[in-house]
Protein backbone atom coordinates (compact mmCIF):
# COMPACT_ATOMS: atom_id res chain seq x y z
CA UNK A 1 0.00 0.00 0.00
CA UNK A 2 2.89 2.45 0.80
CA UNK A 3 4.37 1.62 -2.06
CA UNK A 4 1.38 2.27 -4.37
CA UNK A 5 1.24 5.75 -2.49
CA UNK A 6 4.76 6.50 -3.00
CA UNK A 7 4.38 5.83 -6.88
CA UNK A 8 1.12 8.24 -7.19
CA UNK A 9 2.91 10.65 -5.47
CA UNK A 10 5.32 10.60 -7.72
CA UNK A 11 3.78 10.76 -10.72
CA UNK A 12 2.06 14.00 -9.64
CA UNK A 13 5.72 15.29 -8.52
CA UNK A 14 6.28 14.69 -12.51
CA UNK A 15 3.47 16.02 -13.53
CA UNK A 16 3.40 19.37 -11.89
CA UNK A 17 6.99 19.71 -12.71
CA UNK A 18 6.65 19.09 -16.56
CA UNK A 19 3.25 21.68 -16.13
CA UNK A 20 5.85 24.35 -14.85
CA UNK A 21 9.13 23.84 -17.03
CA UNK A 22 6.15 24.20 -20.04
CA UNK A 23 4.71 27.25 -18.66
CA UNK A 24 8.16 28.79 -18.10
CA UNK A 25 9.11 27.78 -21.91
CA UNK A 26 5.89 29.14 -23.03
CA UNK A 27 6.33 32.64 -20.51
CA UNK A 28 10.44 32.45 -22.50
CA UNK A 29 8.88 32.85 -25.47
CA UNK A 30 6.60 35.63 -24.81
CA UNK A 31 9.36 37.45 -23.35
CA UNK A 32 11.38 37.11 -26.14
CA UNK A 33 8.99 38.18 -28.64
CA UNK A 34 8.23 41.49 -26.58
CA UNK A 35 11.81 42.27 -26.05
CA UNK A 36 12.54 42.59 -29.57
CA UNK A 37 9.25 44.24 -30.38
CA UNK A 38 10.38 46.80 -27.47
CA UNK A 39 13.31 47.59 -30.01
CA UNK A 40 10.93 50.48 -31.60
CA UNK A 41 10.69 53.24 -29.17
CA UNK A 42 8.28 55.26 -32.09
CA UNK A 43 8.19 54.77 -35.65
CA UNK A 44 5.98 55.73 -38.23
CA UNK A 45 5.43 54.06 -41.47
CA UNK A 46 3.01 54.27 -44.73
CA UNK A 47 0.29 51.95 -45.09
CA UNK A 48 -2.21 50.65 -48.53
CA UNK A 49 -5.62 49.50 -46.75
CA UNK A 50 -7.59 46.82 -48.81
CA UNK A 51 -11.06 45.93 -47.19
CA UNK A 52 -12.94 43.30 -48.28
CA UNK A 53 -15.68 43.13 -46.38
CA UNK A 54 -19.11 40.88 -48.22
CA UNK A 55 -21.62 43.83 -47.06
CA UNK A 56 -19.30 46.66 -48.04
CA UNK A 57 -17.61 47.81 -50.85
CA UNK A 58 -14.63 50.15 -50.72
CA UNK A 59 -11.62 51.27 -52.36
CA UNK A 60 -8.12 50.89 -51.22
CA UNK A 61 -7.05 53.91 -49.17
CA UNK A 62 -3.23 54.58 -48.32
CA UNK A 63 -3.04 55.88 -44.74
CA UNK A 64 0.12 56.77 -41.72
CA UNK A 65 0.44 55.15 -39.12
CA UNK A 66 2.08 56.18 -35.86
CA UNK A 67 3.68 54.57 -32.96
CA UNK A 68 4.82 56.03 -29.81
CA UNK A 69 5.80 53.73 -26.65
CA UNK A 70 4.27 53.41 -24.35
CA UNK A 71 0.44 52.84 -25.96
CA UNK A 72 0.06 55.56 -28.17
CA UNK A 73 -0.78 54.65 -31.84
CA UNK A 74 -2.65 56.76 -34.43
CA UNK A 75 -3.70 55.23 -37.78
CA UNK A 76 -4.23 58.87 -40.14
CA UNK A 77 -5.72 58.92 -43.43
CA UNK A 78 -8.31 60.80 -45.84
CA UNK A 79 -10.86 58.36 -45.82
CA UNK A 80 -12.03 56.43 -43.32
CA UNK A 81 -9.53 53.23 -42.15
CA UNK A 82 -11.51 50.70 -41.20
CA UNK A 83 -8.78 48.48 -39.06
CA UNK A 84 -9.05 46.58 -35.78
CA UNK A 85 -6.97 48.88 -34.07
CA UNK A 86 -6.86 46.97 -30.64
CA UNK A 87 -4.78 44.05 -32.53
CA UNK A 88 -2.06 46.41 -33.49
CA UNK A 89 -1.40 47.07 -29.91
CA UNK A 90 -2.99 45.00 -27.73
CA UNK A 91 -0.49 41.93 -28.37
CA UNK A 92 2.02 44.34 -27.13
CA UNK A 93 -0.02 45.69 -24.09
CA UNK A 94 -0.81 42.22 -23.09
CA UNK A 95 2.83 40.53 -23.08
CA UNK A 96 4.08 43.67 -21.14
CA UNK A 97 2.62 42.11 -17.97
CA UNK A 98 3.14 37.95 -17.65
CA UNK A 99 1.17 37.97 -14.47
CA UNK A 100 -1.95 38.70 -16.67
CA UNK A 101 -2.50 35.37 -18.18
CA UNK A 102 -1.20 31.98 -18.54
CA UNK A 103 0.63 30.41 -21.23
CA UNK A 104 1.03 26.94 -22.49
CA UNK A 105 3.16 25.55 -25.43
CA UNK A 106 0.59 23.43 -27.22
CA UNK A 107 1.66 22.66 -30.81
CA UNK A 108 4.30 23.05 -33.59
CA UNK A 109 3.30 23.83 -37.23
CA UNK A 110 5.05 25.19 -40.12
CA UNK A 111 3.93 28.60 -41.33
CA UNK A 112 5.45 30.55 -44.98
CA UNK A 113 7.82 27.62 -45.01
CA UNK A 114 9.28 28.27 -41.69
CA UNK A 115 8.78 26.40 -38.22
CA UNK A 116 6.89 27.92 -35.78
CA UNK A 117 5.49 26.95 -31.89
CA UNK A 118 1.69 27.55 -30.80
CA UNK A 119 1.21 29.43 -27.49
CA UNK A 120 -1.87 29.59 -26.30
CA UNK A 121 -2.65 32.68 -23.89
CA UNK A 122 -5.63 32.53 -21.24
CA UNK A 123 -6.17 35.52 -19.32
CA UNK A 124 -6.67 35.50 -15.58
CA UNK A 125 -9.26 37.97 -15.08
CA UNK A 126 -12.55 37.78 -16.42
CA UNK A 127 -12.37 41.73 -16.57
CA UNK A 128 -10.17 41.19 -19.90
CA UNK A 129 -11.27 41.50 -23.17
CA UNK A 130 -9.40 39.27 -24.40
CA UNK A 131 -11.18 35.01 -24.18
CA UNK A 132 -8.29 33.19 -25.88
CA UNK A 133 -5.28 33.95 -27.93
CA UNK A 134 -3.06 31.37 -29.94
CA UNK A 135 0.07 32.85 -31.50
CA UNK A 136 2.37 31.15 -34.12
CA UNK A 137 5.66 32.01 -32.80
CA UNK A 138 9.24 31.05 -34.61
CA UNK A 139 11.74 31.11 -31.79
CA UNK A 140 14.41 30.96 -34.01
CA UNK A 141 13.66 34.83 -34.95
CA UNK A 142 10.99 35.94 -31.87
CA UNK A 143 8.33 36.81 -34.64
CA UNK A 144 4.53 35.98 -34.29
CA UNK A 145 3.49 34.95 -37.83
CA UNK A 146 -0.21 33.77 -37.02
CA UNK A 147 -2.00 35.43 -33.75
CA UNK A 148 -5.63 34.35 -33.26
CA UNK A 149 -7.07 36.17 -30.85
CA UNK A 150 -10.75 35.68 -29.57
CA UNK A 151 -12.47 38.91 -27.82
CA UNK A 152 -15.72 39.85 -25.89
CA UNK A 153 -16.23 42.68 -28.45
CA UNK A 154 -14.95 42.01 -31.36
CA UNK A 155 -15.01 37.83 -31.81
CA UNK A 156 -12.18 36.10 -33.27
CA UNK A 157 -9.75 38.05 -35.26
CA UNK A 158 -7.25 36.02 -37.18
CA UNK A 159 -4.47 37.98 -37.72
CA UNK A 160 -1.15 37.05 -40.49
CA UNK A 161 2.23 38.32 -40.28
CA UNK A 162 4.80 38.90 -43.21
CA UNK A 163 8.08 40.17 -42.67
CA UNK A 164 10.95 41.23 -45.12
CA UNK A 165 12.46 44.99 -43.86
CA UNK A 166 11.88 45.05 -40.42
CA UNK A 167 12.19 41.83 -38.91
CA UNK A 168 14.83 43.44 -36.17
CA UNK A 169 12.04 45.13 -34.79
CA UNK A 170 9.33 42.67 -35.33
CA UNK A 171 7.43 44.97 -37.79
CA UNK A 172 5.57 43.47 -40.03
CA UNK A 173 5.33 44.51 -44.34
CA UNK A 174 1.55 43.08 -44.88
CA UNK A 175 -0.46 42.26 -42.33
CA UNK A 176 -3.83 40.39 -42.99
CA UNK A 177 -6.93 40.35 -40.72
CA UNK A 178 -9.60 37.89 -40.82
CA UNK A 179 -12.32 38.95 -39.09
CA UNK A 180 -15.70 37.75 -37.94
CA UNK A 181 -18.24 40.01 -39.57
CA UNK A 182 -21.00 39.67 -37.22
CA UNK A 183 -19.39 40.54 -34.45
CA UNK A 184 -16.46 43.23 -36.40
CA UNK A 185 -17.24 46.74 -34.64
CA UNK A 186 -16.82 49.73 -37.77
CA UNK A 187 -16.93 53.16 -37.47
CA UNK A 188 -20.33 54.85 -36.32
CA UNK A 189 -19.96 56.77 -39.67
CA UNK A 190 -19.64 53.82 -42.13
CA UNK A 191 -21.86 51.79 -39.88
CA UNK A 192 -25.29 54.36 -40.43
CA UNK A 193 -24.27 54.09 -44.09
CA UNK A 194 -24.59 50.87 -44.42
CA UNK A 195 -28.20 51.51 -42.64
CA UNK A 196 -29.21 53.94 -44.80
CA UNK A 197 -28.89 52.16 -47.71
CA UNK A 198 -31.24 49.92 -49.56
CA UNK A 199 -31.32 46.62 -47.63
CA UNK A 200 -29.33 43.61 -49.75
CA UNK A 201 -29.82 40.10 -49.61
CA UNK A 202 -28.14 38.63 -46.75
CA UNK A 203 -24.97 37.37 -47.22
CA UNK A 204 -23.96 33.70 -46.35
CA UNK A 205 -20.09 34.63 -45.50
CA UNK A 206 -19.53 34.82 -41.82
CA UNK A 207 -16.14 36.52 -42.91
CA UNK A 208 -13.77 39.26 -44.05
CA UNK A 209 -10.52 40.23 -44.92
CA UNK A 210 -8.23 43.67 -44.32
CA UNK A 211 -5.16 43.79 -45.75
CA UNK A 212 -2.53 46.32 -44.88
CA UNK A 213 0.90 46.72 -46.59
CA UNK A 214 3.38 48.37 -44.97
CA UNK A 215 6.28 50.91 -46.41
CA UNK A 216 8.80 53.48 -45.61
CA UNK A 217 9.19 52.61 -41.97
CA UNK A 218 11.17 55.30 -39.86
CA UNK A 219 12.16 53.68 -36.64
CA UNK A 220 13.18 55.76 -33.53
CA UNK A 221 13.73 58.93 -35.08
CA UNK A 222 11.42 60.43 -32.62
CA UNK A 223 7.75 61.38 -33.13
CA UNK A 224 6.20 64.50 -31.80
CA UNK A 225 3.17 63.53 -29.25
CA UNK A 226 1.59 66.61 -31.27
CA UNK A 227 0.95 63.92 -33.63
CA UNK A 228 -1.81 61.73 -31.27
CA UNK A 229 -3.61 65.22 -30.50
Amino acid sequence: MIKKYCTILLLIIVYAKSAFAQEETANSILNNVYLKIQKANDYSASAHIKVDLPFLKMLPINAKVYFKKKDKFKVDSKSIAILPRQNFDQLTKMLADPTTFTAMVQAKDVIQNIPVTIVSIIPLADTSDLILGRLWIDTQNDLVYKAQLTTKTNGTILTEYFYSSQTAYGLPDKIIFTVDIKKFKLPKSVTADINNTKPKEETKEKQGKITVVMSEYVINKGVSDDVFK
